[in-house]
């Protein structure tokens, strides 16, 4: 009966020491799990206004570029201009378990839907370029619109001299981009003895309503020396229109500085152009959000550079 009794606790132990055995592999096992969890790589969504403007492009592009250079994934989404869109395109982007979102919003109030949507998921959110009216942001990239659209307007004025009538191209209305612009344009023409905004009309960022909006203009008036328009895809068509016109001395000013407006002011058809380096803007975005990623601390507005290019 002893040695009954002595081979059962030896069965006891040796059953226990397994058990803890196969625990411990159980163990190292999870631990390697999260241990690859953690060091995967982080997922950006990226919801970007409209494709359909070279400017947007390149900031899409250097964004991507500079999250593969720090071993992140990416994921972008073309809102087309539509508000709606964007809003359904960030909802499934935070579905797919983004870790952050880089927005652009095409209009910076209904964006609000979608950023409040990611708050309540835990997902940062950072705006690029243009600003949001909701919902909590942890970061702005952007350059100073305002401070571009006055350097466009004291460009004008000191170009033009004592007194001008003037034409005003405004952007999608409701996007900030749009209204800081002609806030600053305004300041500088307001400021200016004699000056006076002729006309002032929307043409949404986009090249063919540039030229439509400008032609439509013309056709009502004549009396104007300048136009300034908030980017330079309604600058382009605004320069068409005025050309086919036969007024090839009044002077256009964009923003945006891209490809093709900087090429028309080397060229002679546009005075000036603003440039707001979209590639820096994409690059100093992802910076950013690999910070926030990192719990670091980061500036809710990080500026990037304007310069007039004329």
């Amino acid at each position: 009966m002893k040695h009954i009794w002595k081979l059962f606790v030896m069965v006891m132990i040796l059953f226990i020491v397994s058990a803890c055995s196969l625990e411990g592999g159980d163990t190292k096992g999870t631990e390697e799990k999260g241990a690859k969890d953690d060091t995967a790589a982080k997922k950006i969504g990226i919801s970007i206004s409209t494709l359909n403007n070279p400017y947007f492009v390149t900031l899409k592009d250097s964004a991507e570029a500079k999250a593969k250079e720090l071993g992140m994934e990416t994921t972008t989404v073309d809102a087309q201009n539509d508000p709606a869109k964007q809003v359904s395109d960030i909802e499934d982007l935070i579905q797919q378990g983004v870790d952050i979102l880089l927005i652009n919003p095409a209009d910076s109030s209904a964006i609000a839907a979608a950023i409040n949507s990611a708050n309540n998921a835990n997902i940062p959110v950072i705006t690029v370029d243009r600003s949001a009216e909701g919902g909590e942001v942890v970061a702005h990239v952007a350059s100073d619109n305002a401070a571009g659209g006055k350097m466009a307007g004291e460009y004008i004025i000191e170009q033009l001299g004592e007194e001008a009538k003037v034409v005003e191209l405004e952007g999608i209305p409701g996007s900030s981009a749009a209204r800081e612009r002609g806030a600053g344009f305004n300041e500088a023409i307001a400021a200016a003895s004699g000056y006076e905004v002729a006309s002032k009309q929307a043409a949404n960022f986009d090249r063919a309503q540039g030229l439509t909006v400008m032609e439509n203009i013309i056709q009502s008036t004549k009396d104007f020396k300048a136009v300034f328009a908030h980017n330079d895809e309604m600058a382009l068509g605004a320069v068409q229109a005025l050309n086919a016109a036969g007024l090839t001395d009044v002077i256009v000013v964009g923003f945006d500085a891209t490809e093709d407006a900087v090429k028309a002011v080397e060229d002679g058809k546009m005075a000036a152009t603003v440039a707001q380096k979209p590639d820096l803007m994409g690059e100093q975005a992802v910076e950013a959000a690999q910070k926030v990623l990192k719990d670091e601390t980061v500036e809710e507005f990080i500026p990037v550079e304007l310069e007039l290019i004329k």
